[in-house]
């Protein structure tokens, strides 16, 4: 029973000292009452319990298998020790890896941490970027050691564990069954305060979990009705059942006067909330040339992110439908061939391209915007001359604009009308880029991240002016998600908001407009602008005609329905 012990102390203290850590980065919003605090301990130690059971089953196989000739020999003690250090480096990784993914989505892990693991390029290279890993794996492997050093000589090898702890090696397969058929999230996540519910988790139970639960049938998880009747309500709020097709819920939009063949770049900024302009409050100066933009634009102070990651809101802005639980569609199957703005512009003569400063295979962007309409320019196709800069995300946002003027060029030497969707990559960790720029160093964290993607924005803007094709086109600038969505309850609004710029000097009148409205709602008033007629299968509506008044925000389980008096969220709540 020492050795079962000693692993338990070493697994509980480790996991004990994370969820302490953890609570440290979250302080001001938990529910620090006494008894929240002890229903997020207890449900946390539940978690743990089941989670030291995956470890207690290699040392059960491993007891089963080793010939009693070997029990207490050599081999069995230098399995011993290598098993426990390795144990030991495990946890130990696996609780840095906890706090750094806590800093940059304030969750255990989730979904997004199996995502991690297939696009490794990416996420390795930026820890490597972000953090002394050197180090921090240099203290790892030497408290490692010293674990192992420690078995070697003050504790008996496995083999020689009595019966009485071998019938407590036998439990840990049945722990694991009934964890798996009978226990879900569902008791950390019944506590009203998100932080404490996150707190509760078992990073290792949630890591498991995730690869179960990576993608959730929504008719299975999710209270729903008959798809008829769904069709209907959705062009009544659509405000569009007149105009029904038949087919599902396709309207004929009217485009009224004359299409105008008007050029448009939409600009989707990585992580731009809302809250760090000065316009919404923040005293920081970030956003200085953003902020003077809102009186040369069309404004939209009250729009809302779907999700939290840059491939949702890609999702939205190129299809027009709201968020969906697990995967975002541009990362599901059968991704292709959908309705999307770009194909409906592609149809009408433009070149429509996705023009990404990264490398597009990353979370399926270049199959997904390749098999809807667009044309792809991503990282691999700059020349080394067009790149001043790079990090693991890809060139920096002046970069990427460079080259977007140059595909504007070619497609207006050739007579084309063009569309764009632009997605930089400058305003994330590890915050790097060209020095002397702004007043900031490069990678001294977000909001040197948030002030260049601004300069750039403006660079943006001023090289544009100077080129023949800048009066006949719209720039529409808006972000992906925010930086941060985490907060006290399960959707947060505020943590949403995003801001919405359509600029074009020539062509659109300034104006601010306050109505409650989303992502979707982009691609119908894009093509609203134009005054194109077509039948359309989007959800969202042309916000120059009607302010919905409502928006959908999400976070992987829970889809919001936002009105400004009202927060409904939707759980998965069917059985399995």
């Amino acid at each position: 029973m020492e050795k079962l012990r000693g692993l338990l102390w070493v697994f509980f203290g480790v996991e004990t000292t994370t969820r302490i850590a953890l609570l440290t980065l979250c302080i001001g919003g938990v529910a620090l009452g006494p008894f929240s605090l002890l229903q997020t301990l207890l449900v946390g130690f539940l978690y743990d319990s089941i989670a030291f059971s995956y470890f207690l089953l290699p040392i059960l196989f491993y007891t089963l298998v080793l010939p009693q000739r070997y029990a207490g020999g050599r081999f069995d003690r230098a399995f011993t020790s290598g098993l426990f250090a390795i144990y030991t480096m495990l946890l130990l990784f696996l609780s840095v890896g906890e706090l750094l993914f806590w800093d940059e989505l304030d969750s255990r892990f989730n979904f997004i941490a199996v995502d991690y693991l297939v696009y490794t390029h990416e996420v390795v290279g930026n820890v490597f970027e972000s953090y002394p890993v050197v180090p921090i794996m240099g203290v790892l492997a030497l408290l490692s050691a010293a674990v192992a050093r420690f078995v070697w000589t003050r504790m008996e090898p496995l083999g020689l564990i009595p019966r009485s702890g071998r019938r407590l090696l036998k439990l840990a397969p049945v722990v694991c069954v009934l964890s798996f058929l009978f226990i879900d999230n569902g008791p950390a996540e019944s506590q009203a305060n998100a932080f404490n519910c996150e707190l509760s988790k078992n990073g290792i139970y949630s890591l498991f979990s995730a690869f179960r639960q990576n993608d959730l049938s929504y008719k299975r998880f999710y209270k729903s009705v008959e798809d008829r009747a769904a069709i209907g309500t959705a062009l009544r709020l659509m405000n569009e059942g007149q105009n029904a097709t038949g087919i599902g819920i396709e309207h004929s939009v009217n485009g009224g006067s004359a299409t105008q063949r008007y050029n448009v770049i939409l600009v989707v900024v990585e992580s731009l909330s809302a809250a760090y302009m000065q316009e919404f409050g923040c005293e920081l100066g970030l956003t200085p040339h953003l902020d003077a933009l809102i009186h040369d634009s069309l404004f939209f102070d009250q729009l809302y992110a779907v999700g939290t990651r840059t491939v949702y809101g890609l999702t939205a802005v190129t299809l027009g439908t709201p968020p969906v639980p697990g995967n975002a569609i541009a990362r599901q199957s059968g991704c292709d061939h959908l309705f999307s703005l770009g194909a409906v512009l592609k149809d009408h003569g433009y070149s429509t391209k996705f023009i990404y400063g990264g490398f597009g295979y990353f979370d399926n962007m270049n199959a997904f915007f390749g098999q809807n309409g667009y044309d792809l320019v991503d990282r691999s196709d700059l020349d080394d001359a067009e790149i001043t800069f790079a990090n693991v995300w890809g060139v920096c946002d002046e970069d990427l604009f460079r080259k977007t003027i140059k595909e504007a060029n070619k497609d207006f030497a050739e007579d084309r009308p063009f569309f764009y969707t632009v997605m930089t990559t400058s305003n994330h960790r590890p915050y790097t880029y060209p020095e002397g720029r702004i007043d900031i160093p490069s990678k001294t964290g977000r909001t040197g991240g948030v002030k260049y993607a601004d300069f750039a924005l403006r660079d943006l803007i001023d090289r544009a002016q100077a080129e023949p094709w800048f009066d006949n086109t719209i720039l529409v600038i808006t972000a992906d998600h925010t930086a941060s969505s985490a907060g006290k309850t399960d959707l947060t609004p505020e943590k949403y908001h995003i801001p919405l710029f359509i600029y074009a000097p020539k062509i659109i009148e300034p104006k601010r407009m306050s109505g409650l409205c989303s992502q979707i709602d982009i691609p119908p008033t894009i093509l609203g602008m134009l005054h194109l007629s077509y039948d359309s299968r989007f959800f969202g509506q042309n916000l120059l005609e009607q302010s919905p008044q409502r928006a959908f925000i999400a976070n992987y389980q829970k889809l919001g329905y936002l009105t400004p008096d009202r927060l409904t969220i939707l759980k998965p709540v069917k059985d399995a």
